[in-house]
């Protein structure tokens, strides 16, 4: 049997992020051979994966990253928010957020090399590390002249912004309007975004209040459609009254920031 020496058990432990004796015991396992030892780590963790598939993965960490006119979340996901806090969890998920700026989808993230392996191969060997299931939740993109983020404390919520132009400014209003989407939880940009069913939807509640309150069928659509603007005004980004200063509009806000502005697409991902 080959002698294990501390200095190689800490190696495996750097590379893969095992603890000291799972490491320790792969390497007596495998007789001192480094990279069987880091297989047989991986295998542990594809043995782990299979038995907890069935489990949620509800927690985790949001990261939103921008390189110049592109912008991207990817949301981490796990078990419990013990692991979700963990310092290297939280490193992990920055780094693949990092590294989908090159992505065009969660396919081509899973397939991309972290490290000499795959980002798929990487999470396997994470959740034999862990013991909980770990896989990528949400992955967004966002492309304009200029992109703006903002991640909420705890890495629960992170949003994109997209503007129409990168002029003096634009940094201080994307970094506004993406903490402004975090917080207000629009469901479109405007109101050419919102979906037909879910304003089918308010109006048929609309009008169920209205009937409840007494008011003649004749006056219902009438009514109904005002309430339907003051929805848009209170779940469309662009139409919100901006939170640093609630008498003016979000679209508002950023023209005063700079007159040629204006809000070209968002993408908020949350967990939970």
């Amino acid at each position: 049997m080959a002698k294990i020496t501390a200095a190689e058990v800490n190696k495996l432990r750097k590379s893969t992020g095992a603890g000291m004796m799972d490491c320790k015991n792969a390497l007596v396992e495998a007789d001192g051979d480094f990279d069987k030892a880091v297989e047989i780590l991986r295998k542990k963790g594809q043995k782990v994966a299979a038995k907890r598939a069935d489990r949620e993965s509800s927690e985790g960490a949001v990261i939103a990253k921008v390189n110049g006119s592109k912008g991207v979340i990817v949301s981490l996901n796990c078990e419990t928010d013990f692991v979700a806090k963990n310092e290297s969890f939280v490193t992990l998920a920055t780094n693949l957020a990092e590294l989908a700026l090159n992505c065009d989808s969660k396919e081509a993230l899973l397939d991309a090399d972290y490290e000499g392996i795959k980002v798929s191969e990487k999470l396997t060997e994470q959740t034999g590390v862990i013991g909980e299931k770990i896989e990528i939740g949400d992955f967004r993109t966002l492309e304009a002249p200029f992109v703006g983020s903002y991640i909420h404390a705890g890495n629960k919520i992170a949003t994109l912004i997209g503007l129409s132009a990168d002029v003096e400014g634009a940094d201080v209003a994307a970094k506004d309007v993406a903490m402004q989407a975090a917080a207000m939880n629009p469901v479109a940009l405007d109101e050419s975004g919102v979906d037909q069913e879910v304003i089918d939807k308010e109006i048929e509640i609309a009008k169920d209040t209205l009937r409840a309150e007494g008011k003649p069928e004749a006056m219902l659509d009438n009514i109904a459609k005002g309430k339907l603007k003051r929805f848009f005004k209170d779940n469309t980004l662009i139409n919100q009254a901006f939170i640093k200063d609630s008498k003016q509009s979000v679209a508002d806000y950023v023209k005063s920031v700079n007159g040629e502005l204006t809000i070209t697409a968002f993408e908020r991902v949350a967990l939970g």
